[in-house]
This record gives structure tokens, C-alpha cells and sequence, in this order.
């Protein structure tokens, strides 16, 4: 090999070790990054959907009255049953979103994808019979859950107290 052509290989050796090799680095963390986004953005939307399929069961069983503000007045040993299984189903849920999507220091995305979370905890736990079922809600879930879901209780409707169901 000519004396040109081995120079011409240790030059172009070199432009490929300087320029190629952070190129490819960066390129290969930008594609983990994305590939992250996008594995986070599946794990909300079948969050999303748990929660759709949540509120379906909520639609059949209307006389349970879960959808307005105030709780169903004298219900049956039946309704309450029910009312305490689709509350377990609730709360869950709320545990797996916590456990998924929650962290202390997020990003905007993240933050706005928690929110919607936090706004759905809030909500319920606006409601009487569900934040006095707390207690027995809360039996063996996630300890930091716990915390987080009865400071959100607490701040809807005052301390947690005996379920009435």
C-alpha cells in the first residue's frame, strides 16, 4: 500500500473517531429517549383506559348514585357491597396510576399527564362515603400512596375517620 493511501485511511480513521463516534452516541440517545417517551405515553393510555372501563362499571350500577356529589342515602346491605367493591376497584386503580406515573420531580409532560390523575383522586374523595371508606380502602396498599391519597382526603373533606359503609 502506497504511502497516500495509508495517510488517506489515518485521516479518514480520524474524522470518523472525532465526528462519527459522538454523532452515533447522540443519535443513540435521542432513540432511547424517544423510545422512553414513548413507552411512558402506552403506560398513561392504558391507565386512561383502566379508568373508561372503571367509570363503565360505574354506569351500571346507577343506583348507587356514584356520579353526584352526595351519597346514596340509606343503601341496602347490597348497595353497600357493591358500593365498597367498585370503591376497592377504585382505589386500585388510583395506586397503580400512583405507582406508574407519579414521581417527586417531573417533567412538564409527566406533570401534566399526573395532574389529570391527581384531579380524579381529588374528585372522589370529595365524596363522603368514599373518604370515610379510606380506611378500609387503604388496608396493605403502597404506604407512600397511602400518604398521598389521605393528605388529598383530608385537604377535600377533613381528617379520615371509621367507614360508614
Amino acid at each position: 500500500m502506497s504511502e497516500e493511501w495509508k495517510d488517506f485511511w489515518e485521516v479518514a480513521s480520524f474524522i470518523v473517531t472525532t465526528l462519527g463516534l459522538p454523532f452515533a452516541i447522540l443519535f443513540f440517545a435521542w432513540e432511547q429517549r424517544k423510545e422512553r417517551d414513548n413507552e411512558e405515553e402506552e403506560q398513561y393510555q392504558l391507565l386512561s383506559d383502566a379508568y373508561i372501563d372503571f367509570l363503565e362499571v360505574v354506569l351500571r350500577h346507577p343506583d348507587l348514585h356514584l356520579r353526584t356529589n352526595e351519597p346514596l342515602e340509606n343503601p341496602t346491605a347490597e348497595q353497600r357491597e357493591r358500593m365498597l367493591v367498585i370503591f376497592d376497584m377504585l382505589i386500585s386503580l388510583f395506586e397503580r396510576a400512583y405507582l406508574v406515573a407519579f414521581k417527586p420531580d417531573m417533567g412538564e409532560t409527566e406533570r401534566r399527564r399526573w395532574n389529570s390523575w391527581d384531579d380524579y383522586m381529588r374528585e372522589w374523595c370529595q365524596r363522603e362515603d368514599f373518604h370515610n371508606a379510606l380506611p378500609l380502602l387503604l388496608r396493605g396498599e403502597d404506604p407512600q400512596f397511602q400518604d398521598y391519597i389521605r393528605r388529598i382526603a383530608e385537604e377535600a373533606r377533613g381528617p379520615i375517620i371509621a367507614s360508614t359503609l
